[in-house]
């Protein structure tokens, strides 16, 4: 069992401390809302800690899912001199590859480890101890971390050094703006042709047509119920990250570029918090229009 400070209580944070704590290890959370940080502490065993140095100081990992760069600057920059040496640093905040490298120099400099560890399988996945985690950082580090991951993971993959999970992480997102995209518009034209939605998922889903988002997102698309996962705003966060990335490294991404601006329309319909297969909701509210 470790000793073990979770910082960001948010809607996959909350979870994932819950079920580290769940697991046995001793949970000390941290959140910039202390409220949350109680309600955390009532629920489960473990503490609301008074500050991040108080939550991190006699930790011997540190977990972190907050927002963006910013927050994982501002956060680490009072982590890191409070960590005791030999403690590691895991990010699991979609953040910048180039962040991630930052930090692990950062870490080596203070005695620490650091692994950037984004998580995919968004709050259903971290309310089931279910997510998918990619990593970057060293072997030494990712071999100590990886059973305590566990406690949420139903898979925990070594990408290489560090800033690799969080590149992988990109092509995650990239693949599931795509996948989304083609749904929507394939459910789209099932209705405008007249045909039953569960009768032609029923016929292509078991086969090459056939994806996550398709199982567990058609009916709720179909019914325009969009409150069940990621949300728009952070999607369109990091597609952007992954397009900055795609600058940098001279790769092409068309399609990617094409659907964050899809969103971008569906933030401008008020669905910024909507989940991201609202993508479909872009397309009937333009067929709508045209009528």
């Amino acid at each position: 069992m470790a000793r073990t400070a979770f910082l960001g209580l948010g809607v996959m944070g909350f979870p994932m401390a819950g079920h580290l704590a769940a697991a046995g290890h001793e949970v000390a959370v941290w959140n910039r809302s202390g409220a949350k940080a109680a309600a955390w502490a009532s629920d489960h065993p473990g503490r609301a800690a008074r500050d991040i140095a108080d939550a991190v100081s006699s930790a011997d990992i540190v977990f972190m899912c907050l927002g963006d760069d910013p927050d994982v600057r501002a956060v680490s920059d009072v982590v890191l001199p409070n960590l005791a040496e030999g403690a590691a640093l895991i990010d699991h905040t979609t953040a910048s590859a180039e962040l991630a490298r930052d930090l692990a120099a950062a870490a080596a400099t203070n005695g620490a480890g650091f692994l950037d560890a984004p998580v995919s399988g968004g709050q259903a996945g971290a309310e089931a101890g279910a997510l998918s985690i990619m990593c970057g950082g060293e072997n030494s580090v990712f071999a100590t971390v990886e059973p305590v991951m566990r406690a949420y993971a139903k898979a925990v993959v070594h990408a290489g050094p560090a800033g690799s999970g969080q590149l992988t992480k990109m092509v995650n997102q990239i693949c599931i703006a795509g996948v989304v995209q083609g749904l929507s518009e394939g459910l789209h034209f099932a209705e405008a042709a007249g045909l039953d939605p569960e009768t032609v998922i029923r016929a292509i889903s078991q086969g090459a047509a056939q994806s996550w988002q398709m199982e567990n997102r058609w009916r709720t698309m179909t019914a325009g119920e969009f409150d069940h996962g990621f949300a728009v705003d952070w999607m369109r966060k990091d597609l952007r990250i992954a397009l900055d990335e795609a600058r940098a490294n001279g790769s092409r991404l068309p399609l990617t570029a094409l659907v964050d601006q899809f969103y971008a329309e569906v933030q401008a319909m008020g669905g910024g918090r909507w989940d991201t297969s609202s993508l479909i909701a872009r397309l009937k509210a333009r067929d709508a229009h045209s009528r």
